[in-house]
């Protein structure tokens, strides 16, 4: 059986590529990578914010997952619009990387006490994350928060170049790259809430492709797919994307699951926080009760200023 992998062109998808296919072939099948343009990864010049959040590092691989011409597409699940196309399915969520966001400083900077509320007055900090922006500036408004694109060398190569005096990223994806020697600070989920699906892969097949779909489902890891099934829910709930800060993170213990989540004003000025506890067997109704109570506090009229 050939399975063919849709995968983005930089570095990190394709790591995250190459270890789905180094798993499939160990369990028998023949495998190749073919390499997909999304519109995310041709517009690096534009803000996210300007070209359509969700979907722009996504939707080419879907579309071509619908058209036949891959079998897998492999996403970092953050990137992964909550409601998925029909037709597909995601027949995996592989095994959780870990969810922070990292604070990484410039090569010649000491990372001896580094964290954000240690950062000079009035810092340039690097990110394209509308969600880390607003959390960022409410904690430090005193911060200059600048966009910042490209692939992990790019941003690191800026960083270096002096364009910034720190960036954000996420801790997965430099801990996949072999970069954790530049993480600075891994940021405390109770002072930077993670996005929705951040650390997982997300393999994405059609959903009648059932030899596909039990060839794929090997790589499911159970307690990672609860967690963010509860964090997708939340953000589903809440109509958010790429244009909305909001977060969520969700922590499964046994058969127990804890989602906390938030949704900014898109400067930081106000922040409304939450958590709840639910069964993990029934991760979707645990993030559908954070984002009711999230809307009785007021996230109604967060969510329309964005």
């Amino acid at each position: 059986m050939q399975i063919v992998i849709g995968s983005r062109g930089s570095k990190l998808a394709l790591w995250q590529a190459e270890w789905v296919r180094s798993r499939l072939e160990a369990a028998g099948a023949e495998v190749r990578v073919e390499v997909i343009k999304t519109e995310g990864d041709v517009r690096t010049d534009v803000p996210l914010a300007v070209i359509g959040g969700k979907g722009v590092f996504t939707k080419e691989l879907e579309l071509a997952l619908l058209e036949g011409r891959i079998d897998v597409a492999v996403h970092s699940l953050k990137d992964l619009p909550t409601v998925v196309p029909e037709g597909l399915t995601i027949a995996a969520v592989a095994e959780r990387e870990d969810p922070r966001d990292a604070l990484v400083l410039g090569a010649d900077k000491l990372h001896e006490g580094a964290a954000v509320k240690n950062l000079p007055a009035g810092a340039c900090v690097g990110t394209s994350s509308q969600r880390r922006l607003a959390q960022l500036k409410h904690a430090r408004p005193d911060l200059v928060v600048k966009d910042l694109r490209g692939n992990v060398d790019t941003r690191l190569r800026k960083l270096d170049g002096g364009w910034y005096d720190a960036v954000i990223l996420a801790a997965a994806g430099l801990r996949r790259l072999g970069f954790e020697g530049r993480i600075g600070a891994y940021i405390p989920t109770g002072e930077m809430l993670p996005a929705v699906g951040q650390g997982a892969l997300g393999v994405e097949t059609r959903a009648g492709d059932e030899e596909t779909i039990r060839l794929v489902r090997r790589l499911d890891h159970g307690p990672t797919r609860a967690a963010c099934e509860a964090e997708r829910a939340f953000l589903r709930s809440l109509g958010g994307g790429c244009l909305v800060p909001i977060a969520g993170h969700a922590v499964v213990r046994g058969d127990g699951l804890r989602l906390e989540g938030l949704v900014a004003a898109p400067g930081g000025e106000k922040i409304i926080r939450d958590a709840v506890e639910g069964d993990a067997r029934d991760a979707e109704a645990v993030g559908l009760e954070l984002a009711a109570r999230l809307r009785e506090r007021g996230a109604e009229s967060l969510l329309a200023s964005a």
